[in-house]
């Protein structure tokens, strides 16, 4: 049981084989009720002298009262020949004997026995400390009583003070100060306190009256009646209040054996006074077969996830992916202790969450590994590669993290419960890969650089120059051919959203929806059949699956939202017409909640947006902030039209998806941004496109590598994850897609053109020139290259770095060395 928002409580069971009775009981608001015991209980629950009698048997009870009463009966009970109870309390016979086990008819050896007009069974069983009529303290067993019930009587109504007369606020349990025994307040409305007053002073004289008569006290009793069973019955002392208890003041329940007791019983009447309405606005059944298999597909998808994630790593990075697979066991079972400590209930959108943060833990690996490799390509030996990879990756790693956390948070914060589970698994999984690559693999790494075979560049994949040399080209150069084709994407994606629109589930729009899982093939319009039958004609039915000649076993029915007594009916419908193994599995939401997930939705991706802003602006600045906001708006755009196109149902789990692509495609950005800060200082004469060209040439194939790492368990999500997860995997896989190229064509082009405006890079604005000997020559400003010979005024740095990251080998890097340093600083050219 989990509150979800200020007017909201989820409520979820496992194991529950009537889920209609289920949520019966849970959308019924606790109904507190008073009797005066002794007035309202009727033969045979009250004898001769006026004392209550228990009755064991409610077969017992009912059939000495089968015969008398007129009217119709308030309720009807179904007993086997056993004479134990089958079915009931139902309101009608017919609904007594609905559903499938019966066919409304009576088994053979059975029998139907009523209630009769204007009575009601009360019970009394182990929540009270001692029953009416009984002596065993706490009782056994549950007894039966027959009472009164006239709750319309405009003159006198039975039961005679109800919930709605007691107020929430001063009712408790306290302690009596002059006898130090547990007590229970109780405070009434200006109403209550008269009816309150009126019935216990009806009592005291009556107690009064007949103890006169018979000589010896007859103690009279208000009977506490919670959702029918008597929870407590305190006197009323006609000697101490011969006029009864004023309730304007309130009244106090004395005589209590412990203080639990008193708690037990102020629980009760606060309950029973709660000033609300429960209105079901979402409920789903889940199907045992259907819930096993969709956690087994969960579990293929996580283990054929994390075994390609570590193939990947093993083949890109040789000895230092074999470092990170043991890392990701470290982190595996990090991750399990901390769902054991948090008692985290696991969920189906939780374990995609699961699945999804083998991609973090990772992702964090591969940031530091290249960083390492950069290092040992540059000569440094590998100890002193991995102190400085480690030092210059965290800065990185904890700014791609902390915002993926942005997201979880702002998730978790107003999504609805399944989506919680996923964002709760996500956030878990990010903290944990965050200690794992920082803690985990750098003490594995350092143990080992005290070896001497350890210092080795081939041992993980650093020998020789950086490869892919097709990926360094002029990004910057091409920037209008870029931002020319997203534009066409997002028109495209923009043109579709405006005319086709998008094809929103029953998370938004509100219904019931059904899915049908059959023994044996049926065609679409045995289903439909079925649904007609039951009065469903509108209903929607589509196959899911695999088919054989139009038949398929698995159906998704949809239709407007059903009660739940009309959802009962048609899934035991689809049951028996059809031979499915389980009740059917459905969803039901109200449109009012379909409206609250459409805000909560919009609210969540403005939520993140500006805390990302923020988060950009406070860790590098502001100027980054435009260009990063500019990228995630490019990814949602194109992934909300892509569902568009295709046709795709948006649900909640979309929008999951969608606000996981902001974490993950900033992840990406922040990879090239967090570098391109990095060379501003080393590169002070450059013209910030060049700056953003040298930064992507040695970040884009770690941004690449961290991409195609979270899209290999997400595909798993999509080919082995069952329909209910595949949206969602689709989802992250055009999102994280998209991500990854807004990430380097449009988030570092964006901030090259908002840069150049400054004056600073406006003077350096250059054109990069490349001599016979394939060296990078920055040249002066455009304006000046036109009127005189270009100038070499690139610091060494610079020339070295670029050099490193178009062509050179080491070779050549040291012969260009001994030849800069044989020519004055300078020269022309």
């Amino acid at each position: 049981i989990r509150k979800q928002s200020s007017d909201q409580i989820v409520i979820q069971l496992a194991g529950i084989h009537d889920p209609g009775r289920a949520a019966e009981i849970i959308g019924k608001t606790a109904v507190l009720e008073f009797y005066d015991l002794e007035a309202d209980l009727v033969a045979p629950s009250l004898n001769a002298q006026g004392f209550p009698v228990a009755q064991p048997s409610l077969f017992a009870l009912l059939s000495r009262v089968q015969s008398s009463g007129e009217g119709t009966p308030s309720s009807y009970y179904l007993f086997g020949a056993n004479k134990k109870l089958r079915a009931g309390p139902a309101p009608t016979r017919r609904a007594l004997l609905a559903g499938p086990k019966l066919g409304g008819k009576v088994p053979k050896g059975s029998r139907v026995l009523t209630v009769p007009a204007g009575r009601i069974v009360i019970t009394c069983g182990a929540s009270s400390v001692v029953c009416p009529g009984v002596q065993e303290s706490p009782p056994t067993r549950t007894y039966f009583y027959l009472f009164k019930h006239d709750p319309t009587n405009a003159e006198r109504p039975i039961p005679e003070m109800t919930g709605k007369d007691l107020k929430l606020s001063g009712t408790r349990a306290d302690i009596d100060p002059q006898t130090s025994e547990p007590i229970v307040l109780m405070q009434f409305t200006d109403k209550g306190a008269d009816i309150f007053h009126e019935i216990t002073r009806e009592e005291a004289q009556r107690g009064r009256r007949q103890s006169s008569f018979s000589g010896q006290d007859v103690p009279q009793h208000f009977a506490i009646v919670l959702d029918g069973q008597i929870r407590s019955w305190p006197q009323i002392d006609f000697r101490q209040y011969p006029d009864g208890i004023s309730g304007s003041n309130g009244a106090q329940i004395t005589g209590i054996g412990s203080n639990r007791e008193a708690q037990d019983l102020a629980l009760v009447l606060q309950t029973g006074a709660l000033p609300v309405r429960f209105t079901t606005i979402e409920r789903t059944d889940v199907s045992a077969t259907l819930g096993k298999d969709s956690l087994a597909q969960a579990k293929r998808a996580a283990l054929v996830g994390l075994l390609v994630v570590a193939l990947f790593l093993l083949l890109l990075y040789r000895f230092l992916g074999l470092v990170a697979v043991i890392g990701l066991a470290v982190y595996s079972a990090f991750l399990y202790a901390a769902i054991l400590i948090l008692n985290v209930t696991l969920t189906l959108p939780g374990f995609a969450g699961l699945i999804l943060t083998i991609g973090v833990a990772a992702d964090a690996n591969v940031v530091v590994f290249e960083r390492i490799k950069e290092e040992v390509r540059a000569g440094k030996s590998v100890r002193a590669a991995i102190a400085a990879g480690y030092a210059k990756g965290f800065r990185t790693i904890l700014d791609a993290n902390v915002v993926t956390a942005i997201t979880a948070l702002v998730l978790f914060s107003v999504a609805t419960a399944g989506v919680k589970g996923f964002a709760l698994m996500l956030l878990i999984g990010t903290v944990i890969s965050l200690v794992t690559a920082v803690a985990a693999t750098r003490a594995m790494l350092g143990l080992l650089a005290g070896f001497r075979w350890f210092d080795n560049p081939r041992l993980m994949g650093a020998q020789g120059q950086q490869g892919a040399k097709w990926l360094q080209i002029d990004f910057m150069r091409r920037r209008a051919l870029w931002l020319a084709i997203s534009g066409a994407v997002v028109a495209v994606s923009v043109g579709s959203l405006a005319v086709r629109g998008l094809n929103l589930g029953i998370d938004f729009k509100g219904g019931t929806q059904i899915t049908v899982q059959t023994a044996r093939p049926h065609s679409t319009g045995d289903v439909a059949a079925v649904m007609s039958d039951v009065g469903r004609r509108d209903a929607h039915v589509q196959g899911r699956g695999s088919q054989t000649n139009s038949t398929y076993t698995n159906f998704e029915v949809r239709t407007r939202a059903l009660a739940d007594d009309e959802l009962t009916r048609v899934q035991s419908a689809l049951q028996s017409r059809l031979g499915t193994t389980d009740r059917p599995s459905a969803t039901t939401v109200s449109s009012s909640f379909g409206r609250q997930i459409a805000r909560l939705a919009i609210l969540a991706i403005i939520v993140s947006l500006i805390l990302i802003v923020l988060y950009i602006a406070i860790r590098f600045d502001l100027k980054f902030a435009g260009p990063v906001i500019a990228a995630l708006l490019h990814d949602i755009v194109i992934t909300v039209g892509v569902y568009s196109l295709t046709g795709f149902e948006v649900s909640t789990a979309t929008v999951a998806a969608v606000l996981t692509v902001l974490g993950y495609s900033i992840y990406d950005t922040i990879i090239i941004f967090d570098r391109i800060r990095e060379n501003i200082p080393l590169m002070r004469r450059a013209s910030f496109a060049t700056i953003a060209n040298v930064s992507l040439w040695e970040t884009i194939r770690r941004s690449l590598a961290t991409t195609f790492i979270t899209l290999l368990p997400v595909t798993a999500l999509l080919v082995f994850g069952g329909a209910t997860l595949k949206d969602f995997a689709f989802a992250l896989l055009v999102g994280i897609g998209s991500g990854a190229y807004s990430s380097i064509f449009i988030a570092a082009p964006l901030l090259t053109m908002w840069k150049e405006r400054e004056p600073e890079y406006a003077r350096r604005r250059d054109v990069p020139m490349e001599t016979e000997e394939g060296e990078v020559v920055l040249g002066r400003a455009a304006g000046a290259a036109a009127a005189k010979p270009a100038v070499d005024v690139t610091p060494v740095a610079v020339v070295e770095r670029a050099i490193d990251s178009v062509a050179g080998t080491s070779a050549k890097r040291e012969q260009r060395r001994q030849r800069r340093r044989a020519r004055p600083h300078g020269r022309a050219r």
